[in-house]
């Protein structure tokens, strides 16, 4: 039998790993490619703010699943403590006895291969093949492998595949800045969002397009009006810009549900609706919008708060919560009698604007035969008594 192993911190895996991994799986035809990733890396300490052991794990199985053959392996992680390259040849030979096992590796690592825990045992026990990320580590590759198989008798495979620049280092820099989703595979970018891993922010195009997916068609001109609407305002009153875009793109993702559909995510997320609520999915919506931001996007508290409110207003709402509430009001696809007042309003005065809102609002709710929400009524109160 031969396995391919390929070890790591995988902080994050990306699309280099992908390419290293095709492109050893395909020159060698093993009969098992194992991706291990590493509990404790000994070379390097991991980088501070890095996701759990088991978290990585997950994130290898979402970058790997599109590699023909790869099978995520814990072993080091079941393990416990530093991962020694040496401790996981032997438990892989105490395996697949007869075995011959070929470590998948990048040019640093076979490099500083001489200076591992237990270096002899695994040049002795093991073969190696090795990838460079670019042309110009390629030269720096071929004069390790040439060492190793001068001084041990080695086996070194150098490999040819297309080089692909990426580095764990940089994309960790890079999601806060909600940069790095080329380096990902689309699962395990939608992942890391989700638990906002690395403290990654997301790629506003990209919650665009996911936000798309959640809406009637109709309804996308309207949300991306009242994104646009909520920077400029988040800009005028100083609340959180990045906030703000979250918030807008997010606030109406829930809409087009039905009411027991709506219903149906109140009971997910133990969400405590009131009796207007119950008979109402534009009331609801906005309280299922804010759960399912959080739990799919990883929405911020505040955030989530801003989408929660975005419908009826509250007493106290916080400057976030008052930006998408008058954003989602005076985006520019509204054409409504006041609407050109309330939007000069709301650059002038955010509670005056507030206050004329909630009094427009409340109008047309009685003006069709509905009782308005209390929730709105204490909202004007608390704004006219200047709270």
């Amino acid at each position: 039998m031969t396995l391919l192993v390929y070890g790591g911190s995988f902080n994050p895996p990306h699309i280099g790993h992908i390419s290293a991994a095709r492109a050893a799986a395909e020159a060698l035809n093993p009969d098992k490619l194992l991706v291990i990733p590493a509990n404790l890396p000994p070379h390097k300490a991991m980088a501070e703010g890095s996701p759990s052991a088991e978290e990585r794990t997950e994130l290898c199985s979402l970058a790997f699943e599109s590699v023909p053959g790869a099978e995520i392996c814990g072993m080091e992680i079941a393990r416990g403590g530093a991962s020694y390259t040496s401790d996981t040849l032997r438990c892989l030979l105490r395996q697949y006895p007869g075995a011959r096992v070929t470590l998948l590796m990048g040019t640093d690592m076979l490099a500083t291969l001489e200076g591992w825990h237990e270096h002899e045992f695994i040049l002795q026990n093991a073969s190696f093949a090795a990838v460079a990320r670019s042309e110009s580590e390629r030269a720096a590759l071929e004069q390790a492998a040439e060492r190793l198989r001068r001084g041990y008798g080695a086996d070194v495979a150098v490999l040819s595949a297309e080089p692909v620049p990426a580095s764990s280092t940089d994309i960790r820099a890079a999601l806060p800045k909600r940069g790095g989703r080329e380096y990902l595979t689309a699962g395990e970018y939608a992942r890391i969002i989700q638990k906002r891993l690395y403290g990654a922010r997301p790629e506003l195009q990209w919650l665009r397009e996911r936000a798309a997916e959640m809406l009637k068609p109709a309804r996308v001109p309207h949300v991306l009006g009242c994104e646009q609407e909520a920077v400029k305002l988040a800009k005028r009153w100083g609340a959180d810009t990045d906030d703000a875009a979250e918030a807008a793109i997010c606030h109406d993702i829930t809409k087009k549900l039905s009411l027991p559909e709506q219903l149906l995510l109140c009971k997910k997320y133990g969400i405590i609706a009131d009796e207007p609520e119950r008979s109402s999915e534009k009331l609801l919506h906005a309280k299922t919008g804010a759960a399912v931001a959080g739990d799919i996007f990883g929405m911020s508290e505040t955030v989530c708060s801003a989408i929660r409110w975005h419908t009826t207003g509250r007493a106290g709402m916080s400057l976030l919560e008052k930006v998408i509430y008058m954003a989602d009001y005076i985006e520019p696809t509204r054409a409504f009698d006041g609407v050109e007042p309330l939007r000069a309003l709301a650059y002038e005065d955010l509670d005056a604007a507030m206050a004329l809102g909630l009094e427009m609002s409340l109008q047309e709710v009685r003006e069709k035969g509905a009782v308005p929400h209390p929730d709105s009524i204490s909202a004007l109160a608390a704004l006219k008594n200047g709270e």
